[in-house]
């Protein structure tokens, strides 16, 4: 390109920009990976670590199309695809170091859930478990305050949830409730100390909700010796799963306490239905409606039946009713105490729950009983027995 004399040079932008912008050949930009070398998937272990440090710095001169491989390398790594290769340096380990511990953090039931203290007392003569319900704290937080409504409520595995079920009142707006207060299972024996379960759970309770579990913790009663009390204080745990195998022991009708006296100023016997405990529910609401008949056979004359009130709606009633039949000493050794329980439905037949014989013919607890009753005149002896499915010889109609 010639210019005239007096002509000034004329340059167009395009070779303006390509002139400052583009003084010399471009460069790759340094990554930085390129300082924090990385093993590749396969090297030996025997490889020193200058040879590493030169073939990552070569890696990092690979082409476009390569770097996936990169990315899938790291995403293997972080899933443990490396459980086989040399350890790797310490700035590629902590992050995932401090994730772990911070899970572990958050899945510790005593930090998320909280404590509760309580205590428990068998009193073998009564054959009655007390269960004092003391505090709990630091509660996980269950409501939109930040707070919790907890009460507490206690089951007999394995067990009908709803004829072994106990609670305490609720406590409102907090976090450390105090309940200090006892509750108590009537009918607990030997057998049962060796081999129920405690299950004390903690509970949110809700008003236009369902309520919530907040957590629980479980005591084998074998760990109890008796009228000896003992003190937990332990970390509320996660809602644990039920055995299956345990709902044989739905099959259970009750128990109930009766007292025997044979009276000589009255010259006959003194029968006391005391009370009964974790009946089985016969109501669609779960529980029952139940009382209880007497029956002193053989009965030639039909009269040596006796019933006691109706209780609603319970299946732990109190009766502490007394029947007398006047018989003389001698001839109990011939006769037999049938007792059953019943629940009472309006408008249609009544349901059998279960019954007990004592007698000379019976055995067991029901023999030892009726043999103190008739060896110990005067003297009122309380026993609890077990409720039978079917009574030999019974007519199971009300």
């Amino acid at each position: 390109m010639t210019l005239r004399k007096g002509e000034k040079m004329t340059i167009s932008i395009q070779e303006h920009m390509a002139i400052d912008v583009c003084p010399g050949p471009i460069k790759p930009i340094k990554q930085i990976s390129d300082y924090f070398p990385r093993f590749p998937r396969g090297l030996p272990a025997t490889v020193s670590r200058s040879n590493t440090l030169r073939s990552a710095v070569s890696q990092s001169s690979v082409s476009p199309s390569e770097t996936p491989r990169e990315e899938d390398e790291d995403v293997d790594q972080l899933f443990g695809a490396y459980g086989t290769t040399p350890t790797e340096p310490p700035a590629r380990r902590e992050p995932e170091e401090e994730a772990v511990d911070a899970e572990g953090y958050e899945s510790d039931d005593c930090t998320t859930l909280g404590t509760l203290d309580f205590s428990l007392l068998y009193d073998q003569e009564n054959n009655a478990l007390h269960c004092t319900i003391n505090r709990a704290k630091g509660l996980k937080p269950m409501d939109h305050n930040g707070l919790a409504d907890p009460y507490v409520k206690l089951h007999l595995l394995p067990g009908a949830s709803k004829a072994n079920k106990l609670r305490t009142k609720t406590l409102r707006n907090t976090l450390n409730p105090t309940w200090n207060e006892t509750l108590t299972y009537y009918g607990i024996t030997d057998e049962d100390m060796i081999r129920k379960t405690l299950r004390i759970s903690v509970c949110d309770e809700d008003k236009f909700r369902h309520n919530e579990f907040i957590g629980e913790t479980r005591i084998p009663l074998k760990k109890l010796k008796p009228n000896q009390t003992k003190n937990f204080n332990i970390c509320l745990e996660k809602q644990l799963p039920i055995d299956k195998t345990e709902d044989k022991s739905l099959e259970e009708r009750g128990r109930i306490l009766i007292s025997l006296k044979y009276s000589s100023q009255k010259q006959g016997l003194l029968v006391g239905i005391v009370r009964c405990a974790h009946l089985a529910a016969m109501d669609a609401n779960g529980y029952s409606d139940p009382y209880v008949k007497t029956y002193l056979k053989p009965d030639e004359d039909k009269k040596s039946k006796h019933k006691t009130a109706v209780k609603k709606k319970t299946l732990n009633p109190e009766f502490n009713e007394e029947f007398c039949y006047e018989i003389k000493h001698g001839d109990l050794a011939k006769k037999t105490l049938e007792v059953t329980v019943w629940d009472y439905d309006i408008g249609k037949s009544n349901d059998f729950i279960g019954g007990v014989v004592l007698g000379i013919n019976a055995k067991g607890e029901r023999l030892k009983h009726w043999f103190d009753c008739l060896k110990n005149k005067d003297k009122k002896i309380e026993r609890w027995h077990t409720l039978m499915n079917e009574l030999p010889g019974a007519v199971l109609s009300d």
